[in-house]
């Protein structure tokens, strides 16, 4: 029944809903035809709000701009603070914008507070409309426009001006609080927008680590610094948003695509303290098609790549009708939106021209720039990498400590190394909270640590074309802090590890940006064709590595450099076209000194594998050796056990018919103690790509080893001169047999194993070759880039 009453109330503009959104799009496209392409040129060259004046900080001067509307109360309670704020300069001015009040607030105004200029309307020209009046009528170069309802700290003002010692700056804006610090902060002043589903999102920030100025999408209405020049030269608020919301989102984003800065300067605060004006006039359904409606206006005026114009389009309507079946939804829009949209096409198509005649940059550009790692590309002047020790940014999907999985050994090691070298800096996705006091550990040598817990649950998006382990990774907040650190800690490098990471890369053309393929994701996948556990599991694989391998292929090239285990997955990857001009490198190493060589004196008849059982590879490894390999092994000693060492062990009872020979000891602090003890080590691996860290542990540690061809790759492929190598179950058991009963031979083996490490995967080596990459790789990409050149 509730489908019905919406679909016959919807009747009408579910008709010619398609034909609006078709004259919405000649419109549009006629407009951009008859109006020329739109001249593309870098921020670097002046526009009239570039040119040469004194300074606000230089004069130290601002003019303060309330708009009010029937608030008498509202200025009697507020305005006491932004006099006492104002009042050191006496340059500064605050005016009152009376919007044809009714209540006596402009008598009362002109009677309570002779020194306040007052701006007295005949007639309500709202938010806007009395916010550009006041701009026009300000004496000073920055004008700060508050709410009637806004409260400020006395120190607020001094702050806020050292925004402008930068000529490109546009806008500045507040932190925000609330009195009350049981109410949400829905707003912050620290904003992000950004582009999803043919639409802007817009959200604001709350992140304590931000201190100073930093910048952001646009400046709250209410709650903001502005060059009065350059938002003179915008137009100011743009009627076509009446009667409010997102006027303040679209500014902003016509200053970065003007070429221009907004930033948010925590330190400079405002309170907040009447919150809901606009819920209590108007009803929440109106509330609601006014938004929605003005989301559309917005890419309507401000979105001039019709790539993403037609994605716009497309899913404008399509949410509409999504509407009618199932029923409204925040942000979706509706067919009501789209009706009141098209009813202010003309305006919309008046205003996408200007828009166009004052973007500098593309959109994807403008979108790009409030990011702080974008932000420093662009803008900061960086130096060569000869000048200063690098700061490297290393990002990890998984805890670094302890290092108990052969990933975290490599990173774990080169962090150690790399400290010595550089200043690094730690961003990591921890699985639980409480793995926070391991890596802790981290911030003893490297330059600083964060983490961020990843949340729990399963990817959504399951048509999504992206592999699952990258949507498993996905994470805004992880976008969020990546920037952040990329910005504040003055980043030159950054260094993502494993495929899944590569959606962080960024289209920077000074930051360098570095890959670790521990493994080849595709290729690894590919090997565990028809060794899933399962029909439905194999199924998975198999659409996995076709998404794997789309995205694989997509991604590397972005990379300045991509490093991997070993020449043969270097070529592997080359392997697939010309695209795929790699500079790549090798990065798989481990610290020898770190493990006590031990090859005689274990533990008999003892044979070990270490792995987490998170990772298919390991699981599917353990399966097979249990089930095909260890039979051939009691046939001859009965007596014979096999111990497993890592995370999320199988169930006792997956493997009960072998319960007496099979050992869990679940995950263990340190690996290196079992590595030291039992007789042999074994490495089942059947699929998965790069360097096993397992076997160069267990090299280091002098445990005799036996290993399929897919275990040692990249290690050694002759049988016998470092480990024992076997496919076939039955020679494999023959392999592991020979060693438990003859601990000499294995243990000269072990010998040679250890002293090939030394020389060819010393981890202090490797990581100095790394740095001195990264070091070329910077000096290139910044004597042909700078901030004032480079395509927009």
């Amino acid at each position: 029944m509730a489908f019905l009453k919406r679909l016959l109330r919807a009747l009408p503009l579910l008709l010619i809903s398609p034909f609006l959104m078709l004259l919405s799009a000649a419109a549009l496209a006629i407009s951009d035809l008859l109006s020329g392409a739109v001249r593309k040129r870098e921020d670097g060259v002046p526009t009239s709000g570039d040119a040469a004046r004194t300074s606000a900080c230089a004069t130290r001067a601002a003019s303060a701009v309330i708009p009010n509307w029937n608030g008498k109360d509202l200025l009697a309670k507020y305005l006491p603070s932004v006099i006492q704020a104002f009042a050191a300069n006496p340059a500064n001015e605050i005016i009152v914008v009376d919007n044809g009040s009714t209540d006596g607030s402009a008598e009362y105004v002109r009677t309570a507070f002779p020194q306040i200029k007052l701006l007295a309307l005949e007639s309500n020209l709202g938010f806007g409309g009395g916010s550009n009046a006041g701009f026009r009528a300000a004496k000073n170069s920055v004008v700060v426009l508050l709410n009637s309802d806004m409260r400020v700290a006395p120190d607020f003002l001094a702050p806020l001006l050292e925004g402008f010692s930068d000529p490109k700056v546009f806008a500045v804006s507040c932190q925000i609080f609330f009195s009350d610090p049981a109410k949400l902060r829905e707003e912050t002043g620290l904003t992000q927008c950004w582009w999803e589903d043919g639409g802007l999102r817009v959200r604001h920030r709350i992140d304590p680590a931000v201190t100073d100025l930093f910048p952001c999408a646009y400046g709250g209405g209410g709650s903001c610094a502005f060059d009065r020049e350059k938002f003179l030269e915008l137009g100011g608020f743009d009627s076509v948003f009446e009667p409010f919301y997102l006027e303040d989102a679209d500014l902003g984003y016509m200053a970065w695509k003007r070429g221009w800065k907004v930033l948010y300067q925590p330190r400079s605060v405002v309170f907040h303290e009447h919150r809901g004006t606009i819920g209590k006039r108007f009803r929440e359904e109106y509330i609601q098609d006014v938004l929605k409606k003005n989301y559309l206006l917005f890419c309507w005026k401000n979105i001039h790549e019709w790539r993403r114009l037609t994605g716009h389009l497309c899913f404008a309507w399509g949410g509409a009708i999504v509407g009618v079946i199932f029923g409204d939804f925040p942000l979706r829009p509706n067919l009501t939106a789209i009706w009141r949209a098209f009813r202010q096409l003309p305006q919309a198509v008046r205003a996408r021209r200007r828009a166009r005649r004052l973007a500098r940059i593309t959109d994807t550009e403008a979108f790009l720039r409030p990011l702080g790692g974008y932000y420093r590309d662009r803008f900061d002047v960086l130096p060569m990498a000869g000048e200063k020790p690098l700061r490297v940014l290393f990002v990890s999907p998984y805890p670094i400590c302890p290092p108990v999985h052969g990933g975290g050994v490599f990173m774990y090691q080169t962090l150690r190394e790399m400290s010595k070298l550089g200043e690094v800096h730690v961003v990591e996705l921890l699985d639980y909270a409480h793995q926070a006091d391991a890596n802790l550990e981290l911030r003893e040598f490297c330059a600083s640590a964060e983490w961020l817990v990843r949340p729990s649950g399963r990817p959504r998006d399951m048509g999504s074309l992206d592999p699952y382990a990258v949507r498993e990774v996905a994470n805004p907040d992880l976008e969020w802090l990546i920037h952040r650190q990329l910005y504040q800690k003055r980043i030159d490098v950054l260094q993502l590890e494993y495929t899944n990471m590569s959606q962080y890369r960024g289209d920077f053309r000074r930051i360098a940006t570095a890959l670790f393929e521990h493994d080849v994701y595709f290729q690894s996948i590919s090997r565990g064709f028809g060794h899933q556990i399962t029909a439905i599991a194999e199924i998975k694989a198999r659409i996995e590595y076709l998404r794997a391998l789309r995205y694989e292929l997509r991604a590397l090239p972005w990379f300045d450099q991509v490093q991997v285990c070993t020449p043969a997955n270097r070529d592997f990857l080359l392997s697939f076209g010309p695209k795929l001009h790699l500079r790549a490198g090798l990065r798989a190493g481990i610290d020898t000194s770190r493990y006590q060589f031990q090859p005689l004196g274990r533990e008999p008849l003892t044979m070990l594998f270490v792995g987490s059982f998170r990772h298919d590879p390991n699981r599917v490894a353990v399966d097979w050796f249990v089930r095909e390999v260890l039979p051939h092994i009691l046939k001859s000693q009965p007596a014979a056990k096999l111990v497993i060492a890592g995370s999320d062990p199988p169930p006792p009872h997956a493997y009960a018919d072998h319960a007496a020979n099979l050992e869990m000891l679940g995950y263990v602090e340190d690996v290196r103690d079992p590595l030291a003890r039992y007789s042999i080590f074994v490495c089942p691996i059947l699929s998965g790509s790069g360097v096993r860290v397992k076997l160069l542990e267990a090299f280091a540690a002098g445990i005799p080893v036996v290993s399929t061809s897919v275990g040692a790759e990249g290690l050694t492929s002759e049988d016998g001169a470092l480990c024992a190598i076997a496919d076939d179950p039955a020679d494999f058991a023959a392999r592991a047999l020979e060693l438990l009963s003859d601990p000499q031979a294995a243990a000269q083996m072990a010998m040679r194993a250890r002293a090939d490490v030394e020389v060819n995967w010393d981890m202090a080596a490797i990581t100095r070759k790394l740095v001195e990459g990264y070091r070329e790789i910077v000096d290139a990409k910044r004597t042909v880039t700078s901030p004032s050149r480079g395509p927009s």
